[in-house]
């Protein structure tokens, strides 16, 4: 059996343990800050933790599944008492550049094997077990971690043999740029077309099929267009994320004009009460009313 503590339920951590209980040969405790979140777990045949130390205590491999930097590198200083040196240590957050050196000597202090594996997909593809991991880490965590890997990812990018160097962030914030890019896109398309009377199926039947489309317009644009914004990737996070693209590349001389209009942009839609909404509610930002309204555009 391979011990596995996951820390962290949210959206995405409780769709990887949900994996991780079905496979084969692997164990599972589960903690999370609210526990209740954690708790319908227990059904799926996962022990539930009632402290990060508790859940570490015994496993071969600790996955952190949390909302930053700051939160994993609390919660595994909560665990430290129980880390075992030798145990994998899959960071999977998205935590950015900054915090990659903090989280890196927490692990080399307490004997851990360090993979930096942020992962790309959000709720659905988590759920079917479907995500694509990227990873850095060292050849001697990578058998253990095949049995993990392979319950909780369609695919795994090996990027480097060094967790330490942020090899696996650094291409995570690229792929979420356009990711986000691609949804505050959609939803300034729809908001325009709202506010010049443009019928919105029009212009998706104007683009349909041709290398204008793509699969993430059409997601984004059903969830705006059904008033449907249950959270596959929320507001909060997604405003999180754009200020971790934008300060790494203000850092190295990069300017992002357009991830900081959109980090702006989750920002406001988050000030308007829409943080726990999907993504796509960035559409809201575009108005100063509710758009279902005579709205006008908030820079108006």
């Amino acid at each position: 059996m391979t011990s596995v503590a996951v820390l962290g339920t949210g959206i995405m951590g409780a769709a990887m343990a949900r994996n991780l209980c079905h496979a084969p040969g692997i164990d599972v405790t589960a903690w999370n800050r609210t526990r209740a979140r954690a708790e319908p777990l227990a059904a799926e045949g996962a022990r539930i933790a009632a402290t990060p130390a508790e859940a570490v205590s015994g496993a071969d491999v600790v996955l952190t599944m949390l909302y930053d930097g700051d939160a994993v590198l609390d919660t595994m200083r909560q665990a430290a008492p129980s880390l075992a040196p030798g145990a994998v240590w899959l960071q999977s957050t998205t935590a950015g550049v900054e915090l990659l050196p903090a989280l890196a000597e927490l692990a080399a202090v307490h004997g851990l094997l360090f993979v930096d594996a942020p992962v790309l997909g959000t709720r659905a593809p988590a759920e079917k077990g479907l995500l694509t991991i990227l990873a850095a880490g060292p050849e001697a965590a990578r058998t253990a971690l095949e049995p993990v890997l392979a319950a909780v990812g369609q695919r795994t990018m090996w990027i480097s043999d060094d967790g330490t160097t942020g090899a696996a962030t650094r291409l995570k914030l690229v792929c979420n740029s356009w990711v986000l890019t691609l949804t505050q896109g959609t939803a300034e398309a729809l908001a325009l077309a709202k506010g010049l009377g443009v019928e919105p199926e029009s212009f998706l039947s104007a683009v349909a099929g041709g290398p204008l489309d793509c699969g993430y317009l059409h997601a984004k644009s059903e969830a705006i267009l059904t008033d449907d914004y249950t959270p596959s990737f929320s507001v909060t996070t997604a405003a999180k994320d754009a200020r971790l693209i934008v300060e790494a590349a203000e850092s190295h001389g990069v300017r992002l004009d357009v991830a900081a209009a959109g980090a702006e942009r989750f920002r406001r839609a988050e000030e308007q009460g829409h943080g726990d909404k999907d993504m796509a509610a960035t559409y809201f930002a575009s108005f100063k009313t509710s758009p279902s309204g005579i709205s006008s555009p908030s820079g108006d």
